[in-house]
């Protein structure tokens, strides 16, 4: 498709490169190349242009050829009509925004009869344009003159009335007016939620929970995204009502102690000026003082709101879905574990805890159930069965799911491993969020037809510790659970946005073809679920890959595919040991002409940390291969397959605090941060109910940005502020030396809809961490084992 040269240059000033680089990055978009492959072997095209750009570059390129083609039919459209002026046509190829074509439109938009065209009919527009044109002129006199029964204009009220609404549609459909009172309205508007009358007896927690924004004013140009979409969500439930107001009142309005009508509104002041009207006390002063004021009221007000509002939930939708896209990298960008056998508990009272055990590869192994929570309480029977699962499959790590009874079935875990010190395995927390999703998806039913689901989340838990990435991409990131107001987003562009980030993701650490899910393979460049599945097919049926090349046997894997796909792609242990690495096959006569040239074995230059670091890139190029790539090439050879995930850490939850009832204010307690928003930071201490870091409690310093402090998976130590145990409500703070009662920011549950400050200060409490309890279920464990 073609589009207007100036989309190439106005991208290349809001990216702050060449036009150049931008031309040759829509090119290469256009042929079907995709972002990771562009960002990664196509440095010297795109002046090395990365993937944050290039992602930034895709959307607006979108945006722009969107707003281009809507220019195209708006274009064709008035000159259809034989409206199009050379004025007009120079405006619409100017206009930068969406708003600003469409306001250029308005006048020209083909709409349903309105009362200013039933006038215009009955031929009132010289009487309308007469009194506008010569305000000496006295309405009534002049109404007289346009009587039309016919038409049934039967009297001078009517008339007038008729040329009203002429005049009224004229004053509302000047693009430069609306631009102006929309930008004066964004600035000097107050946004103003108030609970419906028929809410605010309503005790009900879905009413209370909107209960901060019953009476909430605050600048429109400073709302954030989470409060504004809190209010938008709020008014959706029919229990919120939202305006714009200029002031404390609606200037304008008749005075309800006096009944005079105060100074005119600054919008209907706006207008006037715009049109030049004056009240210089002639005959047709007041009847178009009146005209204006009708413009704004009935016209102009609702429409200047709707589109302020509107913009406003857009803004706040695309900071949301940022959010989310933010915590979702994070998530899946988190440590591995490792390759160790695993077993995962997904936790459980009355359906007991559900087993599953997972070799080194994530290869299912055993399963069971077992029921050491009440209200059974089978603690001997389950000890046995996890101790001998551990010996039998030489357990290293035991996945938890942090989910009903987590804590509970924590604490069983750590007592049996403690009554078994030759038992080397260790415990952790997974985050179960989307395992059920996962557990009933066609996915799981493909790959285990034949479990229960409740046991395919098990697997799920395991496997997440060792790899979360591999594990997270069969999830739909949407149910991850790290968004922010996620249902209330626009869900295609929540989708789009996601999945660039997975496929980020994915691509940024590489892919082993002869054990990925087909669910991950679908993930790198290149390939699809087609595809994906076509490569698990011929490997099930064919044995592993022993080359890259070989890819090029699947089905559908053509030489386009293979050069989108076949960076990102390893296969450990193969015929060529650049097949284990990031060097893609298309540049592998670099590194050929690296070995030639030093008289060494292509074998034996990976890993050599001196002989690369010593390397001149410069005399490795060539017209095809610029420096860019043969840098990458040599930093890859330095350390191939590189991960860019950290190293593997977990928190460690206080004994003894398992509910949000055994919490006091001071408690300084280890947890993992599971959630970024705008106005904090969500952390998991242990108590099935995460706590909120107020952005202003994140650090001592100034934070603008809560991701400038933590991200999602960091392992904190934070101090308890507040406990709502009625609202379930954890106010945390980073900053460890704060006194609790002083100041509560935050407070707010995952499911509140307004996470601010209480503004209540409230009496401090002495830090008096819960004791473990006597007689513990360790104790119990080891001396029925003894017996046993």
């Amino acid at each position: 498709m073609t589009y207007f040269p100036s989309i190439a240059k106005r991208i290349a000033d809001e990216l702050a490169v060449s036009e150049q680089q931008v031309s040759a990055a829509v090119a290469l978009l256009d042929e079907g190349a995709t972002v990771p492959f562009i960002s990664r072997y196509r440095k010297e095209a795109t002046g090395g242009l990365d993937d944050t750009q290039m992602r930034l570059l895709e959307e607006r390129l979108r945006y722009l050829r969107e707003l281009e083609e809507r220019r195209a039919a708006i274009l064709k459209s008035i000159t259809e009509q034989e409206k199009l002026t050379p004025e007009l046509e120079r405006d619409i190829l100017q206009a930068d925004t969406k708003n600003r074509l469409e306001d250029l439109y308005l006048p020209f938009k083909p709409k349903r009869r309105t009362k200013g065209q039933i006038a215009r009919e009955a031929g009132l527009e010289p009487l309308a344009e007469s009194l506008y044109a010569d305000p000496t002129l006295h309405p009534e006199v002049e109404a007289t003159k346009f009587l039309n029964p016919e038409h049934k204009i039967d009297d001078v009220k009517a008339a007038l009335d008729g040329a009203k609404y002429i005049l009224m549609e004229k004053f509302s459909e000047d693009a430069e007016l609306l631009g102006r009172l929309r930008i004066f309205l964004y600035n000097e508007a107050t946004l103003s939620a108030r609970v419906t009358t028929e809410k605010e007896t309503d005790a009900s927690q879905e009413v209370q929970k909107f209960r901060d924004y019953f009476e909430h004013d605050e600048p429109l140009k400073s709302t954030p995204s989470h409060r504004a979409l809190a209010i938008f969500r709020g008014r959706n439930e029919g229990i919120l009502t939202i305006a714009l107001t200029l002031g404390e009142k609606q200037v304008g309005d008749e005075d309800a102690a006096t009944g005079v009508t105060q100074k005119g509104h600054p919008c209907e002041t706006m207008i006037a000026d715009h049109w030049q009207i004056k009240d210089q006390s002639r005959a047709a002063d007041v009847w178009l003082r009146e005209v204006v004021r009708w413009t704004w009221r009935v016209k102009l007000l609702t429409h200047v709101e709707t589109d302020l509002l509107i913009e406003l939930r857009e803004k706040a939708e695309d900071g949301a879905i940022k959010v989310f896209a933010s915590n979702v990298k994070d998530l899946l960008l988190a440590a591995p574990a490792g390759q160790k056998a695993t077993i995962g508990l997904d936790p459980g009272m009355r359906s007991g805890v559900k087993v599953a055990v997972v070799d080194a590869t994530g290869k299912v192994l055993d399963h069971c159930v077992i029921y050491p929570t009440p209200p059974f309480n089978k603690l001997v029977e389950s000890g046995l069965v996890l101790v001998a699962l551990c010996k039998k499959y030489n357990v290293g790590l035991i996945a938890i799911g942090n989910g009903t009874a987590s804590r509970e079935t924590e604490k069983f875990a750590k007592d049996i491993l403690k009554a078994h010190p030759d038992i080397t395995a260790s415990t952790v927390i997974v985050s179960e969020a989307g395992a059920s999703v996962y557990s009933a998806s066609e996915f799981a039913a493909k790959e285990f037809p034949d479990l229960d689901v409740t046991i395919r989340g098990a697997i799920s838990i395991a496997r997440r510790l060792q790899d979360p990435l591999a594990e997270l991409v069969k999830i739909d990131p949407k149910s991850i659970g790290v968004g922010q107001y996620q249902h209330d987003v626009s869900q295609s562009q929540l989708a789009r946005s996601l999945d660039a980030v997975v496929e980020d993701c994915v691509n940024a650490v590489g892919v082993e073809v002869n054990t990925a899910s087909a669910a991950l393979l679908a993930r790198v460049s290149g390939l699809n679920a087609t595809i994906a599945n076509n490569i698990v097919e011929f490997r099930n049926q064919n044995g592993v890959f022993a080359s890259r090349a070989a890819l090029k046997k699947v089905p559908r894997f053509g030489e386009k595919t293979f050069e989108q796909a076949a960076g990102f792609l390893r296969i450990a242990g193969g015929e060529n040991p650049l097949d284990a690495s990031g060097v893609h096959p298309e540049s592998y006569s670099v590194v050929k002409a690296i070995a030639e040239k030093n008289t060494r074995e292509i074998k034996g230059l990976i890993g050599d940390t001196s002989f690369l670091r010593g390397l001149k890139a410069t005399d490795y190029t060539n017209e095809k291969f610029g420096l860019p790539t043969v840098t990458d090439i040599i930093k890859e050879l330095d350390k191939p397959g590189r991960d860019p995930r950290p190293e593997f850490k977990t928190a460690t939850f206080q004994d003894g605090v398992n509910e949000i009832t055994d919490l006091t204010p001071g408690m300084i307690l280890e947890g993992t941060v599971t959630n970024v928003t705008n106005f904090g930071a969500f952390v998991d201490i242990g108590v099935h109910q995460d706590g909120l870091v107020h952005i202003s409690a994140l650090s001592h310093t100034f934070v603008k940005d809560p991701r400038e402090a933590v991200k999602a998976g960091d392992i904190v130590k934070a101090k308890v502020m507040e406990v709502d145990v009625a609202r379930k409500r954890i106010a945390l703070s980073l900053r460890l030396d704060d006194t609790p009662g002083e100041k509560a920011d935050g407070g707010s549950s995952k499911g509140g809809s307004r996470p601010q400050s209480q503004n209540q200060q409230r009496t401090a409490q002495k830090n008096n961490p819960v004791a473990p309890a006597i007689g513990s279920m360790g104790a119990l464990l080891q001396q029925a084992l003894k017996k046993k």
